[in-house]
């Protein structure tokens, strides 16, 4: 379980829990905004380990009962809503959450509960979370945790503190996979990038086989695509598709890499290159094709990414993507 100091960005947040824990005045409600792997999570434990800290600073101890407690998960008055199917509903918020509210904290003068993918929780269950947080005990403090805060009810919003979550520079997920991590640096720099800022994303790719066979599948088609045979480009079609699933990533790491092409020909640095490790590869391809050929292979994966999402034939607009990379 972090501490906000293990916490990489989003500091605005962090300032404003512990101001808030320093002074005592603690809202009732929160509303962690921010996409998965941005660390909503992490800033959740790690409010609700610092106020039930016994040492009552604005950093957890890590050392008393309490603090041990919330590390293992067993801390009475740390309280995760359980959601056991697609949504959250009534039921769970009345038995969980409005009826446990009533008792007074075990061992803390506060009680926390905190309800991940709040966006789940159906219309009927949010109505009765407002019953609860309209009118709370003054020791209860509610953490709701949400990707789209737009799915819940405006008068459930406007009872809480609203912390959004922003994305993370791209050098400073990198140099913490490698400092805190151990990641080497051109996976940690590939995982980095392709993150989108979010650092629990950058540390799943970087710890994943997937992502690593992903990167290696994606650098033989893009080095090697220009000697290859049609049933050799049939054959990357066939395998791309056959991972429909993971799809948007694998067009997100070729457009990645002709975006470094692009980069490199205009400018002939390194600094920037997410494959920075493949210069010479990325140089080559750089003095082989126009601006214009390597502008139209950015422009047809983005039509490809978007026919994704549109949930059309894949398969068929992969092929003429291929073909397309191939010709020009």
């Amino acid at each position: 379980m972090a501490d906000f100091k293990d916490i990489i960005g989003q500091e605005q947040i962090i300032h404003h829990m512990q101001n808030a824990i320093r002074q005592k005045k603690m809202s009732h409600a929160y509303l962690l905004c921010g996409e998965a792997g941005s660390g909503k999570r992490l800033l959740a434990e790690a409010f609700a380990k610092t106020v039930l800290c016994e040492e009552g600073g604005i950093e957890a101890c890590g050392k008393c009962k309490s603090c041990k407690q919330t590390e293992s998960g067993n801390h009475p008055d740390f309280r995760v809503v359980v959601r056991e199917k697609a949504t959250l509903g009534v039921k769970e918020i009345r038995e969980q959450v409005a009826s446990d509210v009533q008792i007074k904290p075990y061992s803390s003068p506060y009680k926390i509960y905190w309800i991940d993918e709040a966006e789940k929780m159906t219309e009927e269950a949010q109505n009765a979370l407002l019953k609860t947080i309209e009118e709370p005990p003054e020791y209860a403090i509610f953490l709701l945790s949400v990707s789209r805060q737009e799915l819940l009810l405006q008068t459930v919003l406007s009872r809480c503190v609203l912390l959004p979550l922003h994305p993370v520079a791209t050098e400073r997920i990198k140099k913490f996979l490698m400092e805190k991590k151990g990641v080497p640096d051109y996976l940690a720099h590939s995982a980095a990038s392709f993150s989108g800022g979010l650092v629990g994303r950058a540390v799943q790719y970087a710890e994943s086989e997937t992502f690593i066979e992903q990167r290696k599948d994606v650098l033989h088609l893009v080095k090697y695509i220009d000697e290859m045979t049609m049933a050799e480009v049939m054959e990357n079609v066939k395998l791309f598709a056959g991972k429909k699933e993971s799809a948007g990533e694998y067009l997100e790491l070729i457009l990645l890499w002709y975006r470094d092409v692009l980069l490199y020909k205009a400018t002939k640095k390194v600094d920037g290159l997410l494959f920075s490790d493949e210069l010479e590869a990325v140089a080559m391809q750089a003095g082989k094709r126009s601006f214009e050929n390597l502008q139209g292979i950015v422009e047809a994966l983005e039509q490809v990414k978007q026919r994704l999402k549109a949930n059309v034939n894949f398969e068929n607009a992969l092929e003429l993507l291929l073909l397309y990379m191939k010709e020009v």
